[in-house]
């Protein structure tokens, strides 16, 4: 490994450049971030594909680190975790946070490879079982929705949708975009299921202030939520910007509810993000919806401010 001082290594097929030291490595101990153990982190053992996943991306970083001339220790003070979370994701037994691969990233110099793992490392955060979304919701019988920062896939139009995604970084490509778009409208046939399941909302009121899109996309999106809000099956409540003392402040809730007395939910600030659904978890996260939807006007006065907000857009 002596040639390692003199230039590139090829991992993979692809170049790594030799590790040059830097003023992070004699970071305090007490400064790494230490959560070998957090929960929340760790895959399915029954989920073949997200194990996949983990060895793959174990492998990759191992052998970018082997290339790049740094011992476990050391790059472990680089990045800013303790050395056990580093055997662990390089033995695909814990799933890596999408900063710890940025870092490893800007360590390794990987032009972006290490990067562009980070999409298939986060599906493998949600168990096998519930994550394909469009399947859930199409089985649903009942969905609680709170967003603090956008309007649900459920409610949005297509020129909305578009102008959304269009926002995304590193941008979609255009058949990538028009896919993305597709597939969230897609999921709107929940609309002609028979029995109808029940559906509540609960909008923040700057996700309808915000004019996405420019104008006439705002307008039309507007139209739409006062026309999903006319369906017998669905509730829309709006959260006016002045009611900050509720559990929604943390972040988006969701509740999916199955007609086998099943449900599954998550919620930004609550079990790391990740999906739940035992009793006592989803307790938690309904008895929050509960907070909120009693915080936010009525289904009829929400339908007058957005009637309102319409006329004056």
């Amino acid at each position: 490994m002596s040639g390692l001082s003199t230039g590139a290594v090829r991992v993979g097929g692809v170049a790594a450049r030799p590790y040059d030291g830097g003023a992070s490595v004699d970071r305090e101990p007490e400064q790494l971030n230490s959560e070998a153990d957090e929960p929340g982190w760790e895959v399915d053992p029954d989920d073949e594909w997200g194990l996949a996943v983990l060895a793959t991306v174990g492998r990759q970083l191992r052998l970018r680190r082997e290339a790049a001339g740094m011992r476990v220790p050391d790059f472990a003070v680089v990045v800013g975790y303790g050395e056990d979370l580093v055997y662990k994701i390089e033995g695909g037994k814990r799933i890596p946070r999408p900063e710890y691969l940025d870092k490893a990233e800007e360590v390794l110099r990987a032009d972006g490879l290490i990067s562009a793992m980070k999409e298939d490392v986060a599906r493998v955060r949600y168990p096998k079982t519930i994550r394909a979304l469009a399947k859930l919701e199409a089985k649903a019988v009942e969905l609680l929705s709170y967003g603090n920062h956008n309007l649900h896939g459920l409610l949005q139009t297509e020129e909305f949708a578009r102008a959304l995604l269009r926002t995304r970084r590193p941008s979609l490509a255009e058949g990538e975009l028009e896919q993305a778009v597709a597939a969230r409208m897609a999921r709107q046939a929940i609309y002609q299921r028979s029995p109808a399941p029940e559906l509540s909302f609960v909008l923040e009121e700057v996700t309808l202030r915000r004019p996405v899109g420019g104008k006439t996309v705002h307008r039309k999106q507007l139209e739409r939520v006062l026309e999903l809000a006319q369906l017998q099956s669905v509730k829309i409540q709006v959260m006016p910007m002045d009611r900050w003392d509720h559990p929604g402040i943390g972040g988006r809730i969701q509740v999916l509810k199955f007609g086998d007395g099943t449900a599954v939910g998550r919620m930004d600030d609550e079990f790391n993000g990740r999906p739940v659904s035992e009793p006592k978890q989803l307790r938690i996260l309904e008895l929050s919806y509960g907070i909120i939807r009693a915080e936010a006007m009525t289904a009829r006065e929400s339908t007058t401010f957005i009637e309102q907000l319409l006329g004056e857009t």
